[in-house]
């Protein structure tokens, strides 16, 4: 009987109950405070990541996992009776976790027997995480792992995400924004907003409030109605999400999983972005 299980790192932003629900393993990235280190939503939940860079000058630093860490989470899940591993990991141009997630699997996956599929998501957040949850549903129906790295590469094909930051400031800090290097010439009091294209992050606009900056990301979402499976909408702390994910919800009556912004992205993006991601309907 079929049972591979699926592998992700924590840059996924999912709800841990998503998580538990389809057996997921998550491969922590590590997050830097000067000299104290921490192993993200182990030992630093979004609060209180989000508390810590209230009281700090600089951006924290972000690193990939080790491929160790990857070695480990294959050889447990060997242990629990998988018989394949699938890792859907953050975008490829971004971060080396994609690269760490290939060398374990090429170092111990002729040592347990068991075949390793390594998929990029070209994605962040819960577009990784997104990409992961339905790895995880075609895994549970009884999916190989040959035939889940192609539903992987072909969801990562399809997956959007829009954004709306809240303030420039760590884009200015953090330096990881592709083309949206654009923005920085611009006043901090105004709204950016992203779209991730080719496993980057990229300018979509700017609008000057962020009442204006939710409208116009609604009307986003609006465009691509009928086109539009499996929901995800991301936060960084945000007090106006419910209002968000319910003016979403008139325009898609399908689940809308709603997660946290983590260290991983929310060092770059801030605290205040809210954005949504979903896998578009092109067949």
């Amino acid at each position: 009987m079929s049972n591979v299980r699926i592998v992700t790192d924590s840059s996924c932003d999912l709800p841990a109950e998503v998580v538990e629900r389809h057996r997921m393993e998550i491969v922590p990235l590590t997050i830097r405070f000067g000299e104290q280190e921490y192993v993200d939503r182990f030992e630093l939940s979004p609060a209180e990541f989000w508390a810590k860079c209230a009281t700090i000058p600089g951006l924290p630093e972000t690193a990939a996992p080790a491929p160790g860490q990857f070695e480990a989470a294959y050889r447990r899940l060997a242990e629990e009776g998988a018989t394949g591993v699938v890792v859907v990991s953050l975008s490829g141009a971004l971060s080396a976790t994609m690269q760490s997630a290939q060398l374990a699997a090429n170092n111990v996956g002729p040592e347990l027997g068991i075949p390793i599929g390594v998929v990029d998501s070209r994605s962040v957040s819960l577009g990784v995480g997104l990409n992961a949850i339905e790895c995880a549903r075609r895994a549970e129906a009884g999916a190989t792992v040959e035939e889940l790295v192609e539903i992987g590469r072909d969801v990562a094909e399809r997956t959007r995400v829009f954004g709306a930051l809240d303030t420039l400031e760590n884009l200015k800090r953090g330096g990881r924004i592709g083309n949206a290097a654009a923005l920085l010439g611009t006043a901090l009091s105004i709204k950016p907003l992203i779209e991730v294209v080719d496993g980057k992050v990229e300018q979509a606009g700017k609008q000057r409030t962020r009442t204006k900056a939710l409208n116009h990301l609604i009307e986003t979402f609006r465009g691509f109605e009928g086109r539009v499976e499996n929901v995800a909408v991301l936060h960084g702390d945000c007090s106006d999400v419910d209002q968000f994910v319910d003016r979403l919800r008139e325009h898609h009556d399908g689940e809308i999983v709603v997660g946290e912004l983590g260290p991983v992205i929310g060092t770059h993006a801030g605290r205040g972005t809210i954005g949504f991601g979903f896998h578009e309907i092109t067949r």
